[in-house]
């Protein structure tokens, strides 16, 4: 089996979580339970790429970004962060890689 990229892996989660909304992530290697966050009741998955642990957590339609603005029209974003520092999202099954992902040295 041929490992998956970084983004092909992101993209993936992505349909998963949103799209298909599965309870449980299912890459290869592990499953990874999908759990909702407590005030916004926002859907967060946790995953290893790696050995980088990665976090996925829905985008917050109720915050002033243009992601925000994008999730009231019902887009569907996911915003992907790795120590703490967001460096990618999926939205609609697209990537857009921020600048962190080189500074945190993330593969292509």
């Amino acid at each position: 089996m041929v490992e998956r990229t970084l983004a092909e892996t992101l993209a993936e989660v992505w349909r998963q979580v949103l799209r298909e909304e599965v309870e449980e992530v299912d890459l290869g290697t592990a499953r990874n339970r999908v759990g909702r966050s407590r005030n916004q009741g926002l859907r967060i998955v946790a995953f290893t790429y790696g050995g980088r642990a990665i976090e996925g957590v829905e985008q917050n339609p109720n915050t002033r970004s243009r992601w925000a603005q994008l999730a009231q029209s019902g887009q569907r974003i996911l915003q992907f962060s790795f120590n703490r520092r967001y460096f990618a999202n999926v939205c609609e099954g697209r990537l857009t890689r921020y600048p962190a992902w080189t500074a945190l040295g993330l593969p292509d």
